[in-house]
């Protein structure tokens, strides 16, 4: 039996009448047919060809034809079933369910100190367990829950987190790629009898590098594992600044992957993730906890729920706050728009 999540009982938020959401699509349609999406990964290229896009070999530059698009689209999954080692923690993925998922730390912070430092792998494991004992806790995010481990090298902490999260929860997580680290990965999720889902990452604006595209094909062509795609544009800085702007590239850089997926395992199970922030002019720094990302997190949930493919979203997972305060609170609550 799957966990049951919840279930939202309210008319979802709708920021922009349905005419604003076509012409959002329709402009998306136009990115990807007339400017494109640039793929460093020969593989790829040679597939997008293959399908009947326009492939500039030197520039790595692929336009999309609009009916590829729609049809990639169309037979996206609107939901789909997650499988966990322990069955208890299985998900059904889509629909009207809510799920929700744990977000990394950079560093463990001294609680009487509030200074960072590195966590030991003690702290690490014991951050796992607590999240695991959490009722309404479903998806347990990558490098989770801290980047850096205490004498574990760069390269072997995406490895070392994975291995921790096997050991000490049986609940679902995904996890990324650093330097072919999915391959092991894949392995030790099938050791297991899980289905560990795979990230997919945009580098915008509007590329893909070949590291994803190879996780991409490793995750779907050859293990058939859900994939986990994300547009994680900076507004005014990687991107436009506007909303609608922003929705519209970051909707591109989703479907291109989307359409790549597709290509490579039709019917591929899809989550797409909207990691978008505005840009703080003052310092350059993402405005974390704002409400412009709440605000454009609500009109990306609101275009997707038209394409019926499931969706994550993150804006209120960044408060800018540095403390666990009434500050802190209040931007998750801003987050949490819809």
């Amino acid at each position: 039996m799957a966990m049951k999540g919840f279930t939202r009982r309210f008319k979802p938020l709708k920021l922009i009448p349905d005419s604003q959401v076509e012409e959002i699509h329709r402009a998306t349609l136009g990115v990807l047919q007339r400017t494109g999406v640039r793929f460093e990964s020969k593989k790829a290229l040679k597939l997008f060809e293959k399908n009947g896009c326009n492939v500039d070999h030197d520039t790595r530059l692929v336009k999309f034809p609009p009916h590829l698009v729609e049809e990639c689209l169309r037979i996206t999954p609107s939901s789909f079933y997650w499988k966990a080692r322990d069955s208890s923690h299985d998900l059904l993925v889509g629909g009207n369910t809510v799920y929700f998922c744990s977000f990394p730390g950079k560093n463990i912070v001294d609680l009487d100190t509030w200074e960072p430092r590195t966590a030991t792998r003690k702290e690490n494991e014991e951050g796992i367990v607590v999240l695991d004992a959490l009722e309404n806790l479903h998806v347990i995010s990558p490098y989770t829950p801290y980047f850096e481990i205490e004498d574990v090298p760069p390269v072997m902490t995406m490895v070392e987190s994975v291995a921790n999260k096997i050991k000490n929860s049986s609940k679902l997580f995904f996890d990324g790629h650093q330097q072919e680290s999915e391959i092991f990965i894949i392995q030790m999720g099938q050791a297991v009898g899980m289905e560990i889902q795979g990230m997919f990452e945009a580098a915008p604006p509007l590329t893909y590098y070949e590291d994803a595209v190879n996780a991409a094909f490793r995750y779907l062509g050859e293990a058939n594992l859900p994939l986990h795609i994300t547009a994680a544009g900076i507004m005014g800085g990687t991107g436009p600044a506007t909303i609608a702007g922003s929705v519209v590239t970051g909707n591109a850089e989703l479907i291109a992957g989307i359409v790549l997926s597709q290509l490579i395992r039709p019917g591929a199970r899809i989550v797409a993730c909207d990691f978008m922030m505005p840009q703080d002019m003052r310092s350059g720094f993402p405005a974390f906890g704002s409400i412009e990302a709440a605000l454009h997190g609500a009109v990306f949930n609101q275009i997707w729920r038209k394409y019926e493919i499931p969706i994550q979203t993150i804006s209120c997972a960044l408060p800018s706050s540095k403390k666990i305060d009434f500050q802190n609170g209040y931007e998750k609550i801003n987050g949490r728009i819809d």
